[in-house]
């Protein structure tokens, strides 16, 4: 009773490892030359580079259990409490750092020293925050209105909603906060903010992602007998089930579809897709990784937010990146549509300047390189509406399955997403083959 994984990305090894846990033979099946899918790295001269920065909470359990699968946890490290350095041009530096108060006590002491609110918005911002508490993230009705409107009905003025909860939203669902829907912005809420005292304490890696994910997955993968195919491409998936592999069927008892969303509505056979096939209306949102190399250290400390500035999040990358002397910025830009088609030297022309505005000590270095990585469907549109558009994992067809951070996971899309949607999928087949074998 074997098991096909299409698809390479944090789903697909989620599932894989799972079901070798379980005894079922799997071969999973990738396009690219690597594992990792949207977390991958590359060479660039001396320096090996993310496609984009990821970094994940302490309440990101299912993501850190695969890394503990993968015997890379080692490889990560986590803040001893969440603190953001958060630079505001023309104000200098505030911090957002909890307490050791209880929850949900331990952000109270941050927000009340937030430099860049007033004190009537902090005040405004505490009771907005014991309302969104009592939001059901599941709520039919939180997905359809936009965390936006919702602030802003809740005394929540635009320069707050952008300098507060912009800050955490924005990264979080790859969307502006008044176009993000208010369920899954007060899911994030709840499960980072509101709920353990440490759950936001931001993790980040130590190693390039593909000596994180990719690398060890492939190895761990071949340890459990399981096997892997790379530069593979699957052409068309069948109720049988089977997959065609490069013309070639594959035979296989069920199958799991660890793709993004457009590429399973373009393999699955129509009998196994909902009609009409509302994914379509998931669209998709980019975004845009800005890197920066300098001559000379210009920020301290791993990380730093920023308000009131086109720049978002500022990540050091200069040890992980293998970088010897001077220091290594990339500026993480979420919800980029602006900045996707914008040209290298035009970003360079707007950001460059910006990290001096930001960072005094980059105004006297000097660049030795500027480059720009961009992913344009990094996430699924995470917008009102959606919540409906976003399939479980099972699909019409008996023993196919759908894994990704786009599948009905309760989460956004995130990697914790993606990990959970993939042990879903390899539950529902292991219950399939279950019911195979007892036919």
């Amino acid at each position: 009773m074997s098991v096909v994984i299409v698809g390479g990305g944090l789903a697909g090894i989620s599932a894989a490892i799972a079901l070798r846990e379980s005894g079922v033979p799997v071969t999973l099946v990738e396009s690219r030359p690597w594992l990792g899918g949207a977390t991958h790295s590359f060479s660039r001269g001396e320096l090996c580079i993310d496609n984009g920065q990821h970094v994940f909470l302490r309440c990101c359990s299912a993501y850190q259990g695969l890394l503990r699968r993968l015997r890379a946890d080692h490889l990560v490290e986590t803040q001893d409490r969440f603190d953001v350095p958060v630079l505001v041009p023309g104000m200098g530096r505030a911090r957002l750092r909890r307490s050791r108060l209880p929850s949900p006590l331990h952000m109270l002491p941050a927000l009340a020293r937030y430099s860049p609110l007033s004190p009537a918005d902090r005040l405004r911002a505490v009771r907005a925050s014991a309302a969104l508490r009592r939001v059901d993230p599941a709520d039919p009705a939180a997905d359809a209105v936009s965390a936006g409107a919702w602030l802003a009905g809740h005394g929540q003025r635009p320069w707050a909603r952008q300098a507060l909860w912009g800050l955490f939203l924005t990264s979080a669902l790859n969307a502006e906060v008044d176009e993000a829907a208010l369920g899954l912005s007060a899911m994030v809420c709840r499960h980072a903010l509101f709920g353990r005292a440490d759950a936001a304490d931001i993790g980040l890696p130590l190693v390039p992602l593909d000596e994180l994910h990719g690398g060890p997955a492939l190895r761990r993968i071949a340890e459990m007998g399981g096997t892997v195919r790379l530069k593979a491409k699957v052409e068309a998936v069948t109720t049988d089930p089977k997959v065609v592999v490069d013309g070639v069927p594959m035979a296989a008892d069920a199958v799991i579809m660890a793709v993004p969303h457009d590429a399973a509505a373009r393999l699955l056979p129509a009998q196994a897709l909902p009609d009409p096939l509302p994914w379509p209306e998931l669209d998709a949102s980019p975004i845009v990784n800005v890197h920066v190399v300098y001559d000379r250290p210009v920020m301290d400390g791993p990380f730093a937010a920023a308000v009131g500035s086109s720049a978002q999040w500022v990540f050091d990358r200069t040890a992980v990146s293998g970088l010897r002397g001077g220091q290594y910025l990339a500026v993480s830009l979420s919800a980029a549509d602006r900045w996707v088609d914008m040209p290298t030297a035009e970003l360079r022309a707007r950001f460059v300047p910006e990290l001096r505005r930001l960072l005094p000590a980059a105004r006297d270095a000097r660049v030795r390189d500027f480059f720009v990585t961009r992913e344009r469907r990094a996430t699924f549109r995470q917008r009102p509406g959606t919540a409906a558009a976003r399939p479980g994992a099972a699909t019409r067809a008996a023993g196919l399955f759908l894994a990704g951070a786009w599948t009905d996971t309760g989460w956004p899309d995130t990697m914790e997403g993606a990990v959970r949607s993939g042990l879903t999928a390899a539950r529902l087949a292991r219950r399939h083959l279950e019911g195979v074998r007892d036919r």
